[in-house]
């Protein structure tokens, strides 16, 4: 739940901001008769990324379970791409977001096109939203079907949306740079589990060699899929679920914070590894090259509106 509540959390936030920019912008301006048509491009964008995850549970159910699992790796390694491609994108643009968009929104209404503010809408929540939608969904496959892993994401989306509208009515102010700082550690972290959890999939398709198939690496000693280093490389890197059984409180909150899973592959552990190793250190270097005197942040005047402004160094005031 812990884990769901800070991803839905996380890119819901994304784009309450977004949102709130667009609003506080069109405002400022006085064009709120343009409101509805950015209305109906984020509506548009809700509804394509519930679709995608009703399509997503509800059709895999017609598949065979080689299907199910094959698609459901692929699926789960797309997560990880949008996610670490995200992660690096707001830290990227975090300081230019809101003049990237307003400068989108004045091209829009110079044009005078009914659809260019409802394509604005759709595409600026549609990332959050499909980026969202399977990175759920791998989780969800990844934990069963407990309740706790969906009702983690609503509650971390209720209050994304909660924090857009005190943020955009100048009731709170966060320090975004930090916010965004940690909640994307801790994707990098999740991501790594999905990455693995994709791995686990394919091999249990048989698209990658694993302890399922054929190419399985025995223990000559056992006849037996080898464990440790006589499993390597397709065998088992480890298996401990004698001390930590996978259906207990401990095992859940070690995969939904770090991934690990009471029996993992070498290839599992090897992909894990390394992606923290490169994505990791490109984050950390990502946020030492950042401006530490610079933090988006959103203020309310006379109407909302959202500036860039140096900010305390605490979290959230």
């Amino acid at each position: 739940m812990l884990a769901t509540f800070l991803i839905g959390l996380r890119e819901g936030l994304e784009a309450a901001l977004v949102v709130g920019i667009l609003i506080a912008y069109l405002t400022r301006i006085g064009r709120r008769d343009v409101l509805p048509r950015l209305w109906v491009g984020i509506a548009l964008a809700v509804t394509l990324a519930l679709a995608i995850g009703a399509i997503l549970t509800f059709g895999a159910y017609a598949l065979t379970s080689q299907a199910q699992e094959l698609i459901g790796g692929l699926l789960s390694l797309l997560a990880v791409g949008m996610v670490t491609w995200m992660i690096f994108w707001m830290q990227r643009t975090a300081r230019t977001l809101k003049s990237s968009l307003e400068g989108e929104l004045d091209r829009a209404l110079a044009t005078g096109g009914l659809w260019g503010i409802v394509l604005i809408g759709f595409v600026s929540v549609a990332r959050e939203g499909i980026e969202t939608t399977l990175l759920l969904w791998s989780m969800v496959r990844s934990f069963g079907d407990s309740p706790e892993v969906l009702s983690g994401a609503l509650l971390g989306i209720a209050a994304a949306v909660v924090l857009g509208w005190l943020l955009s009515r100048g009731m709170i102010r966060i320090d975004l740079r930090v916010f965004f700082a940690w909640t994307g550690a801790v994707l990098v972290i999740v991501a790594a589990g999905v990455l693995a959890y994709a791995l686990h999939d394919l091999q249990e398709a048989g698209v990658l060699p694993g302890p399922f198939s054929t190419a399985a690496t025995i223990d000559p000693a056992t006849g037996a899929v080898g464990v440790g280093w006589p499993g390597f490389p397709f065998g088992w890197a480890f298996d401990v679920r004698v001390q930590i059984p996978p259906t207990g409180a401990l095992a859940v909150v070690l995969q939904a914070t770090i991934g690990f899973m009471p029996q993992m592959t070498w290839l599992q552990v090897i992909a894990w590894t390394v992606y923290l190793a490169v994505v990791g250190s490109f984050f950390v270097r990502g946020l030492r090259r950042r401006p530490r005197r610079s933090a988006p942040s959103i203020e309310t005047a006379s109407a909302p509106s959202v500036t860039e402004t140096p900010t305390a160094p605490q979290g959230a005031s």
